[in-house]
């Protein structure tokens, strides 16, 4: 019989959660205080212990400490509030196996409790459902996240997958569509196989056709040797066209005939190669909206949507919002070197009543930013970027006032940086696709 030890100071509460366990098959011992808990452990041999956070001589997490110290194999499920969610992710990282917010749902616990308790189990960090990466993808820290929103999404994911559907997703710039695609071609049969993507946004029009379909040496000029196509590189697998509506309309015509027949034809070659390729796209823009204008073909937008998948917002899923920034702050601490645990109070509540409109990207490049400042064990205020207090926080990547300011800041950035949009789109702090579609929108091609 799996024995537990509970580390609790409300006696009623301890007594209420004894009896259930109890009745669960489990033996449950209990007590109020870490140095009984010591003593406890040091004189019986316990399969789990269950630590509410806040305790009359020292907290829960000294206890984990010291059995992280002593007894390394022992697996501690750690109790808090909803408002100490922060030091359960804390908890997390110092080696505890799980966390469960107070007022506590019985059924979850016991969930938990079998979960550790399973026999060679290999625990999952719960915080965060991190992809298992199969064949060539490198997504292996991403994560899911846990609003109703992201559920019905990957829900989605999860169902379209094992198809062969050519899917679109749509969403604003920064909310990870390649992050879902990638976990589309990992969940589908042709993992074992390449997943392409290809940033339609910056391939600049005479060169489309040779970054999808190839070419031989000598077919044009600079094409100093032969080159293989994204759509012949992914043979098998999938492969990704990032901001398709960025596509002209002549390029858009060589793609549909090229998904109809199934078969490309490198520039200057006259043999044609039979092509077996999972096509997904994404866009930020409104495609139909593009139809209607002349500017995107209605029979391609049929051909790559066979299902749609919406990315919320980050501002739509706030439930979501600690479990990223908790994300991105372990992938900073790693790049940078740095053991920050958390962020303060301050900065959690101004994290949930920013709006985000960079999305995903802005949070991590928000994080990664006040990561490299801190000088303490917690992010504050004092360390994130000026975007992030002004009071009109609306708009585009770029924090701006009106359309006017935003394109008088794109000309400048273009002047700044010789042309070279890559570095204009590093100086105003937003991503290539973004600035590609502002110069587009301000007619500055």
């Amino acid at each position: 019989m799996p024995s537990i030890l509970i580390v609790e100071d409300d006696i009623t509460f301890s007594l209420m959660l004894t009896t259930w366990l109890g009745k669960k098959g489990f033996e449950v011992d209990s007590t109020t205080s870490v140095i009984d808990a010591k003593h406890r452990i040091e004189g019986k041999e316990y399969n789990l212990v269950i630590s509410d956070l806040r305790l009359p001589d020292e907290d829960g997490i000294a206890l984990l400490k010291w059995l992280k110290a002593k007894h390394a194999s022992l697996s501690l499920i750690m109790m808090t509030s909803y408002a100490e969610i922060q030091t359960a992710v804390q908890a997390m990282k110092l080696g505890a196996s799980d966390y469960i917010a107070k007022p506590l749902n019985p059924e979850e616990l016991l969930g938990k409790i079998r979960e550790i308790l399973k026999p060679s189990n290999q625990k999952p960090d719960s915080l965060f459902e991190t992809s298992k990466p199969v064949g060539t993808s490198d997504n292996s820290l991403y994560i899911e996240g846990q609003s109703q929103a992201s559920r019905q999404m990957y829900e989605y994911v999860r169902l379209v997958a094992p198809t062969d559907m050519s899917v679109l997703i749509t969403g604003a710039s920064g909310t990870g569509k390649e992050y879902v695609a990638r976990r589309i071609h990992e969940q589908s049969n042709r993992n074992k196989a390449p997943f392409i993507a290809v940033d339609c946004g910056a391939i600049p029009k005479e060169l489309a056709a040779s970054e999808f379909f190839g070419h031989v040496k000598g077919s044009f000029t600079g094409a100093i040797e032969n080159k293989t196509g994204a759509f012949v590189a992914a043979q098998g697998g999938t492969i990704f066209l990032d901001e398709i509506g960025n596509l002209t309309y002549e390029v858009q015509v060589q793609l549909l005939r090229a998904l109809q027949e199934r078969k490309v034809k490198p520039i200057g070659s006259n043999q044609e190669i039979a092509i077996d390729v999972r096509l997904i796209s994404a866009t930020n823009e409104n495609l139909r909206v593009a139809i209607e204008k002349g500017e995107f073909r209605e029979d391609l937008y049929h051909r790559i949507n066979e299902f749609t998948i919406r990315i919320p917002d980050l501002k739509e899923r706030k439930e979501d919002l600690l479990l990223f920034a908790n994300h991105f702050l372990d992938l900073a601490n790693n790049e940078l070197n740095k053991n920050i645990i958390g962020f303060n109070n301050e900065t959690i509540q101004l994290f949930q009543s920013y709006s985000w409109p960079g999305n995903l990207r802005q949070m991590k490049n928000v994080i990664k930013y006040a990561t490299l400042l801190a000088t303490g064990r917690y992010i504050t205020c004092n360390e994130l970027p000026e975007e992030l207090k002004e009071p009109d926080n609306s708009g585009g990547g770029i924090h701006l006032k009106n359309e006017v300011h935003e394109r008088d800041l794109i000309k400048k950035a273009l002047l700044e940086s010789g042309n070279n949009k890559t570095r204009a789109a590093q100086l105003l702090g937003i991503d290539r696709k973004t600035l590609y579609n502002k110069l587009k929108l301000y007619q500055l091609e």
